[in-house]
């Protein structure tokens, strides 16, 4: 099944509407690192990240892996990880996983640009929890918990997320 994700912050699961965050530069189709654009796009979930120390993963068919406190992901188009996972400190800049705010509570990455990747078209592509108020996120689609929790029920290898452009 694909969530089917709208640039005005709405998405679908099957049935379901649901409220999401986009990127606060909206949705595009020319991705590019740092713009704070949601890339348009077809993307495989790839699988499941969480944080061990807040819960038990969720029941879903995707790939499950728990976010331990030095993971990060490279965000450097210079770098030869770039957009792939890291053990920080790294030596190229990346980005902190394991998050205070628990916006990293639940992630799936997604495949962006990342077979292979493209320096500098965009990395670290997640569906990932909202904010309460549903702020506006880095380029990522963000879902309040409920709603991520039930499009894991039924997602498996196959679910992609499928984000339209205006």
């Amino acid at each position: 099944m694909d969530l089917r994700v709208e640039p005005e912050g709405w998405a679908r699961w099957g049935t379901r509407r649901m409220r999401c965050a986009l990127g606060a530069a909206g949705v595009r189709h020319d991705k590019r690192e740092g713009d704070r654009a949601t890339p348009a796009g077809v993307f495989v979930m790839r699988r499941l990240l969480y944080r061990p120390d807040r819960a038990a993963p969720p029941p879903t068919r995707l790939a499950i892996a728990p976010i331990l406190s030095d993971d990060g992901w490279c965000d450097d188009p210079a770098d030869p990880a770039y957009n792939r996972p890291v053990k920080l400190p790294y030596r190229a800049h990346a980005e902190r996983l394991w998050r205070a705010d628990r916006l990293y509570d639940l992630v799936v990455v997604l495949g962006h640009n990342d077979d292979p990747p493209v320096a500098g078209a965009g990395s670290a592509i997640f569906l990932h929890l909202a904010a309460p108020d549903y702020a506006p996120t880095e380029g990522c689609i963000a879902l309040a918990a409920e709603d991520l929790r039930g499009v894991l029920a039924e997602a498996d290898a196959a679910s992609r997320v499928v984000v339209a452009a205006r």
